[in-house]
């Protein structure tokens, strides 16, 4: 009896992996077959009063930084002063914003809340003439200046 177990086991080890190999190949057969699928599209879209949320809100119209106004969206609380350049014109201030982008700007140009009054070789003055928006009624002016460690 004992000389018979090893004989079955390898018998029935010798039969499940031949089974094993079958389904593979049965498999491998199905999968040849590109399966056909029909989608029948019957959806509308029914808005109900509500925007569509598929249409361009912009229109095709590019997104620039400036308000119904003409005036750049940056309030001079934001301004950081980084230096003064001195050309044929006069002086330039060179400022920077919060993400750290520099831009030039000369006596007169104007921003959200004010405008530049007046630029030197070692400040910038600013008058404040509006508040979130809305105007005040004495505008304000907020010098800026570059550390004398600086010049």
């Amino acid at each position: 009896m004992m000389k018979k177990i090893p004989g079955l086991l390898i018998l029935v080890f010798l039969l499940a992996t031949g089974l094993c190999f079958a389904q593979e190949t049965a498999v491998t057969e199905q999968s040849e077959e590109p399966p056909t699928i029909k989608v029948e599209s019957s959806f509308v879209y029914n808005p109900e009063g509500r925007r569509d949320p598929f249409r361009d809100l912009l229109g095709g119209r590019e997104i620039k930084d400036v308000s119904a106004s003409g005036e750049p969206q940056i309030s001079i609380e934001d301004l950081i002063l980084i230096g003064i350049v001195k050309n044929p014109k006069g002086y330039s201030a060179i400022l920077s914003t919060g993400q750290g982008f520099p831009f030039f700007v000369r006596v007169g140009d104007r921003f959200s809340d004010g405008f530049v009054i007046s630029i030197n070789q070692s400040q910038a003055v600013f008058r404040k003439t509006h508040d979130r928006g809305i105007p005040l009624i004495r505008p304000r002016d907020i010098v800026k200046e570059i550390n004398p460690e600086e010049r």
